[in-house]
C-alpha cells in the first residue's frame, strides 16, 4: 500500500508507471468517484510525453493519444456508462493494444479474463482526505512495479 498524500503525490506515481509503460500494456484504475483515478491517469499520460489537458473520457468513452504527443499509443478509457458487456467490442479496445497500451477507469465492465497481465490500481479515499493506492501486478508488470 501507499499513502498518496496529495494530488502532486498522485500524479508523480503515474508520470512513474508512464515512463514504464509498454505497448500491449493494460492498467485498470479502480475506486470510488473522486478517489483519484483521473488524476493518476493524467499523470501517467505526463509521463509519457503528453504536455496537453487530459479531460475526464466519461462522456467520449475512449480518448486516444497518440505520438508525437506521447511516446506510444495509448487510450484512456473510462467504462462508467457502459452497460453491458455487449458494448464493449464496439469499443475496438483490442485493436488499441496491438501497437499502443490502456488506461481503464472502472475496468469491472469488461470480464476478468481481460486483465490477466493486466497492472490493477485500487484508490481508496482515507478519512484523512488522503488517498490509499493498493496494486496486483500482473506478470507483464511483476518486474517492472517495484513501487514500495
Amino acid at each position: 500500500m501507499l499513502i498518496l498524500e496529495d494530488v502532486q503525490a498522485t500524479l508523480n506515481v503515474g508520470r512513474e508507471l508512464g515512463g514504464l509503460l509498454r505497448v500491449g500494456d493494460k492498467i485498470a484504475l479502480r475506486g470510488t468517484l473522486g478517489a483519484g483515478k483521473t488524476t493518476l491517469a493524467r499523470g501517467i499520460l505526463e509521463g509519457l510525453g503528453y504536455r496537453g489537458e487530459v479531460p475526464s473520457p466519461t462522456f467520449a468513452i475512449v480518448q486516444p493519444y497518440e505520438p508525437p504527443e506521447t511516446r506510444i499509443p495509448v487510450a484512456h478509457v473510462d467504462l462508467y456508462r457502459i452497460e453491458g458487456p455487449e458494448e464493449i467490442p464496439e469499443l475496438g479496445l483490442d485493436d488499441t493494444l496491438i501497437d499502443g497500451a490502456m488506461i481503464v477507469e472502472w475496468p469491472g465492465r469488461m470480464p476478468d479474463s481481460f486483465w490477466k497481465d493486466a497492472l490493477k490500481i485500487e484508490l481508496e479515499i482515507t478519512g484523512g482526505g488522503n488517498r490509499w493506492l493498493t496494486w496486483n501486478a500482473g506478470n507483464a508488470w511483476k518486474d517492472r512495479w517495484t513501487l514500495t
